[in-house]
């Protein structure tokens, strides 16, 4: 959430901010009428407020001579009223306001490249050289259906389209590679492990940015409660409504599935998992000064290409436009893997700096040295997501005869299994 104040003191860099990644600036524009009635409320409340104190000290004076004051009495009654239906016009006001401010993306950081789509993303690196095969790649579908580690039609049997079902190897290795993520990243990376419930509430929805904005692309349950579309819900609200109690910088990361209302869009690709309802991901969390939020954004970048890396996949890095940022970001990196069965790339991590807007929306502060509160930077990665990732090791480790060569790096979490290999 933007600081209101931010938005009073310097409306015109806000405007440009919200033009500059395509938003509408309606809500602005009510905002900012808002806010401007509700100090005019508040200053006419006050003048009121202190005129009854006045005629009140008065009404006591005459009663104290003997004088009639039941006229004044009267008309104090009626600036009561009247001070009542003022304030229930502020609270009314205040309402609308947060409720506004909260549907106001985050303003984009100086050094994205300014665009409205996602063709205006820039590569600002990449790693390794796609293998050159000396047969025709399969895509994932084909590779995976032929050793049997997943079943699209009872999947979809028991929930729906959208919905992938792992078998065997394929459910072992969405375990190898979750338990490799999380070792890295606990024991070289510094993050404290978290395992956070697969529901949240509306708060916490609220805090990281996803509710009400997008609403529609999640999976709401009953009691109020929601399914994650991401670990960054729960383990950033770790701290929602707190002031953290320990130095700054502070690491988390987490396992969990995630739901997203995402998969059939218009357009794109649904067979097999690359588009799917339900998707496992680690997920890293930073709650860091502001000050250094923005190298803490680049160690974090690090942290997902390391995963990448190890396994030997090529990849490359986005910095993405000012249109294409998710809504509580100001700035993101997109990191995405080759996949010679899609001819293309697949983004498997987002690394954001979301900024204070965030803290903002959940309350979570920290003690500067002055001892005075602020609020905390918060920041989040993917490190990173399956299945995209499952579907760029099966499409670059697949051999000729249908066989699956694996990374090496994941090899003991296999049982130093090498090759998954079709069924005999």
């Amino acid at each position: 959430m933007l600081d209101i104040k931010l938005i009073r003191d310097h409306e015109e860099t806000v405007r440009q901010g919200l033009k500059a990644r395509n938003a509408s600036l309606e809500v602005l524009d009510s905002v900012v009428a808002d806010d401007a009635q509700r100090r005019k409320l508040v200053t006419e409340v006050e003048t009121l407020k202190n005129q009854r104190n006045v005629v009140s000290k008065e009404i006591g004076m005459l009663k104290s001579k003997g004088q009639d004051t039941a006229a004044t009495q009267k008309s104090m009654r009626d600036l009561g009223d009247l001070i009542a239906q003022k304030d229930t016009e502020v609270r009314d006001l205040e309402a609308r306001l947060k409720d506004n401010l909260l549907r106001i993306p985050n303003l984009p950081h100086s050094s994205l490249p300014v665009g409205t789509e996602a063709s205006a993303n820039v590569a600002v690196r990449s790693y390794g050289t796609p293998r050159q095969f000396t047969f025709q790649p399969k895509g994932h579908v084909e590779v995976g259906e032929k050793l049997g580690i997943f079943d699209f039609v009872r999947g979809a049997k028991m929930t729906g389209s959208g919905f992938p079902l792992f078998l065997g190897m394929g459910a072992k290795l969405q375990r190898a590679l979750i338990q490799f993520m999380l070792d890295l990243h606990t024991t070289e990376h510094g993050y404290t492990e978290m395992l956070p419930p697969f529901v949240v509430n509306t708060a916490s929805m609220i805090g990281t940015g996803q509710l009400p904005k997008m609403a529609e692309d999640m999976y709401h349950a009953t009691d109020d409660l929601w399914l994650i579309p991401t670990a960054e819900v729960p383990v950033t609200n770790f701290y929602r409504d707190d002031i953290i109690d320990k130095p700054l910088p502070v690491y988390m990361t987490a396992y969990t599935p995630c739901f997203r209302r995402e998969a059939g869009a218009a357009g794109k690709e649904t067979r097999g998992i690359i588009r799917v309802h339900q998707f496992d991901k680690v997920e890293m969390v930073k709650f860091v000064e502001p000050s250094t939020s923005y190298a803490e954004l680049e160690t974090l970048v690090t942290n997902a290409e390391d995963v990448l890396q190890r396994l030997g996949l090529a990849y490359r890095v986005l910095s993405l436009c000012t249109g294409d940022i998710s809504f509580a970001a100001a700035k993101c990196y997109d990191i995405e893997l080759w996949a010679p069965g899609q001819n293309g790339w697949l983004e498997v991590s987002s690394c954001s700096n979301f900024e204070s807007f965030q803290a903002r929306r959940a309350n979570i502060r920290y003690r500067r040295q002055d001892g005075k509160l602020d609020f905390v930077h918060t920041l989040n990665g993917s490190g990173v997501a399956l299945a995209r990732l499952v579907v760029a090791i099966l499409e670059n480790g697949q051999e000729a005869d249908g066989s699956v060569t694996l990374p090496e790096a994941i090899v003991p979490y296999m049982g130093g299994i090498r090759r998954i290999e079709p069924p005999k």
